[in-house]
């Protein structure tokens, strides 16, 4: 799979260990985790930051999910990555 511009393949991981991070409201839904399977190549002045491998953080709705051979992963811009862990 090739992407274009600022996307990137995200695989979900599944974490019930919240001790990397810890939720200040209840009522905030905590970031979700995943890694980085492909990235694009940048937009033309802002090359990319993340990189496969990458542990990222990002919200629940970010982006869109899709399944490629039966596994699910989500399609999204670099910049609906909170950070990298």
């Amino acid at each position: 799979m090739k992407l274009t511009g600022d996307r990137i393949l995200v695989e979900p991981i599944e974490d019930k260990n919240t001790d990397v991070f810890e939720i200040v409201q209840s009522k905030q839904t905590p970031p979700q985790k995943g890694k980085i399977i492909a990235t694009g190549p940048g937009k033309k002045d802002d090359p990319m930051v993340l990189c496969k491998d990458d542990i990222i953080l990002y919200q629940k709705h970010a982006g869109t999910a899709i399944k490629i051979e039966g596994k699910e992963y989500i399609i999204m811009r670099e910049s609906d990555a909170f950070c990298a862990i």
